[in-house]
């Protein structure tokens, strides 16, 4: 992670997420987890926070969409705001 954080530019965001996962107590190897984690790096972003739990996944599509200023026409709801100082 030093190497990748280091590689950033001063306007690069890093994001790192997964899909849903599975819980290792459930048998078999589907998706049994509701929520995925979401780790959010810059140099130009706010302090550490906690942008809570989401209702669906477009929002990190529609957060990377609101910051390279593109159109948006995806049904997502940005946490730009909530990351950015």
């Amino acid at each position: 992670m030093p190497s990748i954080i280091d590689a950033l530019k001063e306007d690069d965001v890093l994001m790192i997420t997964t899909d849903h996962g599975s819980d290792p107590t459930t048998p078999g190897t589907d998706h049994t987890r509701e929520f995925i984690p979401i780790l959010i790096h810059g140099r130009n972003l706010g302090t550490p926070n906690n942008i809570g739990v989401r209702k669906t996944f477009a929002d990190i599509g529609t957060s990377i969409a609101e910051y390279l200023n593109l159109d948006q026409v995806l049904c997502g709801k940005s946490f730009l705001k909530d990351i950015s100082k």
